[in-house]
């Protein structure tokens, strides 16, 4: 690879490839797009005619997607806050104590990433389905937390092992107690990777079916649920008008964490510049 960058056909022919490999992963994302504005009712591409009336739709009078995508909202926005409460637990306790057995923790909070969904999801029917609650946005916020906080932990623990601990070590010989180092200098260290966690959180619970298949009942379907089963049982060309809004929010949410990783890096640096003017030791005993 090294050697193909070095002559000019080696690096026209790695830009060709690399556009290729882009260009086939987004072309299923720019047919849902040009289709959401076709006038045919079967969605065909290319589009004969364009219209904004598949729009329009689902915002209409006895439409189901308004619902649909209120209770996936509330639903992420339960899931990511359990998310976040757990990950932050379990991100500490992995990074920041000497605790006993840590490869098995580790294997155990990311044990859900390893196990097929659907699996995951049968087994949160058999255990929520005797305490009569299939159907409640609880229960599938807690069963979409099974999926998410790994996802929360893994972030939160590259986020934290990338904050220098001497900062933390500095404050506490001056007094500060476990409390007041988090809230003061951790926290805040560490709120781009928790806004991160909190992002990923949220698109991963927004868009999970098995789980909602599994858990939800008539009068409680998440966005997910109702596309599926707009696609199964009737012919809606307003599911791409709301796949094309739903790649149109993952690509906001993307460019947003993008921003606040950025926002955190200039942060953090202009932390280490006041370290450093400071003159912190350095764990070797000389002044950095």
């Amino acid at each position: 690879m090294m050697e193909l960058r070095k002559t000019l056909a080696g690096r026209i022919a790695l830009t060709a490839i690399a556009t290729v490999v882009l260009l086939f992963l987004a072309l299923p994302i720019v047919v849902i797009l040009v289709t959401s504005f076709s006038n045919n009712a079967f969605a065909a591409f290319p589009p004969d005619s364009w219209t904004l009336g598949w729009y329009k739709a689902l915002f209409a009078d006895g439409s189901k997607w308004p619902a649909a995508l209120t209770l996936s909202a509330f639903v992420a926005c339960l899931s990511t806050v359990f998310s976040l409460i757990i990950g932050v637990t379990a991100a500490t306790a992995l990074t920041r104590s000497e605790l006993p057995l840590r490869s098995a923790v580790y294997a155990l909070v990311l044990g859900p990433l390893l196990i097929p969904q659907i699996v995951t999801a049968l087994g949160l029917f058999l255990l929520f389905e005797p305490a009569s609650m299939l159907g409640s946005p609880i229960a599938i916020a807690l069963g979409h937390t099974v999926l998410t906080s790994p996802i929360a932990v893994l972030i939160l623990i590259a986020t934290l092992r990338g904050i220098d601990e001497r900062l933390e070590d500095a404050a506490a010989s001056m007094g500060a107690n476990r409390l007041t180092i988090a809230r003061r200098i951790t926290f805040p260290l560490a709120a781009p990777g928790m806004i991160a966690a909190a992002i990923f959180s949220f698109i991963t619970s927004f868009d999970e079916f098995y789980i909602s298949q599994f858990l939800s009942s008539v009068d409680t379907v998440t966005l997910p649920v109702q596309i599926y089963n707009s696609l199964t049982f009737d012919i809606d060309p307003s599911v791409t008008a709301i796949s094309a809004i739903l790649i149109a929010g993952a690509i906001l949410a993307l460019a947003l964490v993008a921003l606040v990783r950025w926002l955190g890096s200039g942060r953090q640096n202009s932390l280490f510049s006041v370290e450093n003017t400071a003159g912190i030791a350095a764990p070797g005993g000389e002044p950095v």
